[in-house]
């Protein structure tokens, strides 16, 4: 999702596939959904508590709520599981979402965040130095690229080229402080899908927030550079982690 493209804030950041909201492919040019209202059915004693749909084995889950579908303010919490419980392992951070909110109907070039459940990418990345991650990481160069081209064979993927792959693709090197450090949020890509779906959105991450005060995002999921690092440090691929993106009143979905 570029970044330059939203001039009031910053653009946004493990084994067996889950299903996900906003992975179809739906009209460019698709608006913010209509609020949702959904009563709530359970009250687990923290939010990781009530979720159902996360596979066996995952042992982290980072949870992203927001108060209503007409909010681009949310938190984000950070979940362990030990012992078989959910134990929370993070306050909850303050963070940011896409300009147009939450949505269930992501499509390329639209500002929400779109809902599901998703894995982190196998890579994390980063202009600046490794800050001490447990995933590989792959610090940016000039020619680093997010492709976000629908018409592209790499569409949503990394590439390393001398010319822009085109559409929206962003220049990950001139993305500066959001791109500091960033994990790829596999919206539309492998494990929710098997390739991604042309013009269902690209380039979904956790970062860092692209100005002080924060802003809005172009649809990805934005922190401070602390609490950031924070949660980058902590996710470990072996725990399998998971993100989920959510309003409140849907979080029981998941």
């Amino acid at each position: 999702m570029r970044r330059r493209s939203l001039l009031i804030g910053a653009a946004a950041g493990v084994a067996a596939p889950v299903v996900a909201s906003g992975a179809a492919t739906a009209a460019p040019g698709v608006g913010t959904d209509p609020p949702r209202p959904r009563p709530r059915t359970w009250t687990p004693a923290n939010k990781a508590d009530g979720l159902a749909t996360l596979p066996a084995a995952t042992r982290q889950v980072v949870i992203v709520t927001a108060a209503s579908w007409s909010t681009s303010y949310a938190t984000l919490e950070t979940f362990t599981k030990t012992d078989g419980r959910w134990v929370p392992v993070s306050t909850a951070l303050s963070a940011r979402i896409g300009s147009q909110f939450f949505s269930d109907h992501h499509v390329e070039g639209v500002p929400t965040t779109p809902t599901g459940v998703y894995s982190f990418g196998a890579t994390i990345y980063g202009i600046a130095a490794n800050p001490g991650v447990k995933h590989p990481y792959h610090r940016i160069v000039t020619d680093d690229w997010w492709n976000e081209n629908p018409n592209s064979a790499g569409y949503n993927t990394f590439q390393h080229t001398a010319t822009s792959p085109g559409g929206l693709s962003e220049a990950l090197w001139k993305e500066k402080p959001a791109y500091t450090h960033f994990a790829v949020i596999t919206y539309n890509m492998p494990p929710n899908v098997p390739k991604p779906v042309p013009n269902a959105g690209s380039g979904i991450f956790l970062h860092e927030f692209s100005r002080t005060p924060s802003g809005p995002t172009a649809g990805c999921v934005s922190l401070s550079h602390a609490d950031l690092v924070g949660v980058l440090r902590w996710l470990d691929p072996a725990a399998q982690p998971r993100i989920v993106l959510s309003p409140l009143d849907s979080l029981g979905r998941y």
